[in-house]
């Protein structure tokens, strides 16, 4: 007879590991920005909607261009369409000009009708403005600056910015019209005291290969910043790329339809205003120092963590709902004030703060995406989707959080210091009757209690129904401030033993209805297992586990329908899966200890 499992058969089928955990008062991962209402997304558009063909026309006839020579503190031009003054040279009708040359304190200024479209070349042209704009675009209905094949060009601002006229001029280069960058060579931009782009309508960049130096933004534009098959290189004061429109809510989007972006910001990677859509692309962000520079926090003494629960301090500075911080400067990766879909694409993000993030909901249906960071690796504060994917998250506060987390499909990894999923909403009712409490304080003999318990006031939810998630979390594998429920995906977690965790931790239900599901961690006061299901499911206290130690369900026939050997210790085991039947015997193996259990 094979020796029992040591610690189970008191606990058999732990279904009463159990039902209705609660945690704290505090709504958790309010950042201490104003939410803006959102406005519905039309993420059906494509490159074809965000750039015209021009956007992408480097090509003109030489001989109707109109040359403009730079010679250090003069300047010379083919025609009477520039204007020079000094070190001004201005640029009055539509044309195509090509630039060459050297300023080295002087300005490029475009003053055109409004209806002009105009093409100016960048051909081997250095351009230097000690107090202002190198190249300033005070008007024309469009601008396109073309970085010719094979040649470097610089703009830069030379430390301070002193007004010549009304506009707030804060950018080596500076735009008040559409502008559009395309070209085959390469621009450096450089501004020691301010902006490194500023366009104050929609700043398309279609082609070329820049490197931004700048004590504040990278590149800021109002309306829009729309990127295709150029190569950014970027580090700025504050956000890389800064988007947004205060006086209407659907301007201030990003758009990344390709090409490649490498930035290091002090504020955010790429910020949008409105929303943020990237259909590809290869895009690597260290944000804020990094994850390194998060605040640290674990759960191995979560009931007495920051003097308790989940209502201390927050990672990366955040508050919990009733503090504020003004002065708390954004460290994020990713980060829209609507929704942000990510939809190809290979992107790397080590962030301080949240990694990706939005104000109102994350879709991922594509691309690959690797996180290291100080706070939430990916935060939605109402629904966080993945369809389709790779996620690799290497180090987290919380994995995934959003108040509904459904995840479809995708390969998802992740490791957090807290939460792996963590659904959170509404105000968690610590010490009311129901959940974790109201379990364990009467029921059935050693504490243990049913099912039930009334459910808490919060309406989170954790839905999955496709997918691979590996998560291995220091806090609650998932956690659901609300709901849980899978139907389908195979989902493992690994927990530790310590600290008020649990493998599974849900206020309302937690129910299974197909999929599998792996489950080691915690067996002590705040362990559950599912409240529900219509498959097999098998829950045992296994004594205390060291990591590696091999699990296996079998069925009568002999069969392996489980094995896993969890990374961390464990003193738990959940399963579930298709091939379980409520009722039926299976054995169950850890190390060289068995024993017979009939699913539930």
């Amino acid at each position: 007879m094979k020796k029992l499992l040591s610690h189970i058969l008191i606990l058999t089928l732990v279904i009463s590991l159990l039902a209705g955990c609660n945690n704290t008062t505090t709504t958790e991962n309010q950042d201490s920005e104003t939410v803006a209402p959102p406005i519905e997304v039309d993420f059906s558009k494509t490159d074809a909607d965000m750039f015209t063909e021009r956007d992408s026309k480097i090509d003109y006839d030489e001989s109707k261009v109109v040359t403009i020579q730079l010679n250090g503190t003069s300047s010379i031009s083919s025609s009477n369409s520039v204007k020079i003054s000094g070190s001004t040279v201005t640029i009055t009708e539509e044309a195509t000009y090509v630039v060459s040359g050297e300023l080295t304190d002087g300005m490029l200024i475009v003053d055109a009708p409004d209806t002009a479209k105009l093409q100016i070349v960048l051909n081997g042209a250095n351009i230097t403005s000690k107090t202002s704009a190198a190249l300033y675009i005070l008007e024309a209905d469009k601008v396109f600056l073309t970085l010719a094949d094979g040649t470097t060009n610089t703009l830069a601002n030379g430390g301070t910015f002193t007004a010549i006229d009304d506009n707030n001029i804060d950018a080596a280069l500076f735009s008040k019209q559409d502008l559009t960058l395309n070209g085959t060579g390469s621009l450096t931009v450089t501004s020691p005291a301010g902006h490194g782009v500023v366009c104050k309508d929609d700043l398309v960049i279609a082609g070329g290969t820049y490197t931004v130096n700048s004590s504040s933004h990278g590149l800021d534009a109002n309306d829009s910043v729309r990127i295709a098959n150029a190569t950014l290189n970027i580090d700025a004061g504050k956000d890389a790329i800064h988007a947004e429109n205060t006086d209407d809510a659907s301007l201030g989007f990003v758009y990344i339809g390709g090409g490649t972006i490498k930035a290091e910001a002090e504020g955010d990677g790429i910020a949008a205003g409105a929303y943020m859509q990237i259909v590809d692309g290869a895009i690597d962000l260290l944000v804020g120092g990094g994850a390194e520079n998060g605040t640290k926090a674990s759960s191995g003494n979560y009931g007495g963590f920051m003097g308790g629960g989940h209502g201390g301090m927050r990672p990366g500075g955040n508050q919990n709902s009733t503090t504020t911080t003004e002065d708390t400067v954004s460290m994020k990766g990713l980060k829209a004030t609507n929704s942000l879909l990510i939809s190809g694409g290979n992107i790397t993000i080590n962030s301080a703060d949240d990694s990706v993030h939005s104000d109102v909901s994350v879709i991922i249906n594509g691309g690959t995406i690797t996180i290291a960071s100080g706070d939430d690796a990916i935060h939605a504060e109402d629904t966080l989707t993945v369809t389709a994917g790779k996620i690799d998250i290497s180090e987290s506060y919380e994995g995934l959080e959003a108040l509904h987390i459904d995840v479809q499909g995708g390969d998802i990894k992740l490791k957090a210091s807290d939460d792996g999923l963590n659904a959170a909403g509404g105000t968690d009712q610590s010490g009311a009757e129901g959940g974790r409490d109201g379990m364990f304080g009467g029921g059935k003999p050693g504490g243990m209690g049913g099912h039930g318990g009334k459910s808490s006031s919060s309406n989170g939810s954790i839905k999955i129904s496709g997918g691979t998630l590996y998560i291995n979390s220091s806090g609650d594998g998932l956690d659901a401030n609300g709901t849980l429920e899978i139907s389908g995906g195979h989902t493992t977690v690994v927990g530790p033993t310590q600290g008020d965790t649990a493998t599974l931790d849900y206020d309302k239900s937690g129910i299974i209805t197909g999929g599998t599901f792996i489950g080691t961690g915690a067996a002590g006061g705040m362990a559950q297992s599912f409240s529900d299901s219509e498959q097999g499911v098998i829950a045992i206290s296994v004594g205390n586990q060291s990591a590696g130690a091999k699990i296996i369900l079998k069925n009568k026939s002999g069969k392996t329908i489980i094995e896993h050997s969890p990374e961390l210790n464990f003193a738990a085991v959940i399963l579930s899966s298709p091939e379980i039947k409520k009722g039926d015997t299976y054995t169950v193996s850890v190390g060289s200890e068995s024993g017979e259990f009939e699913a539930s």
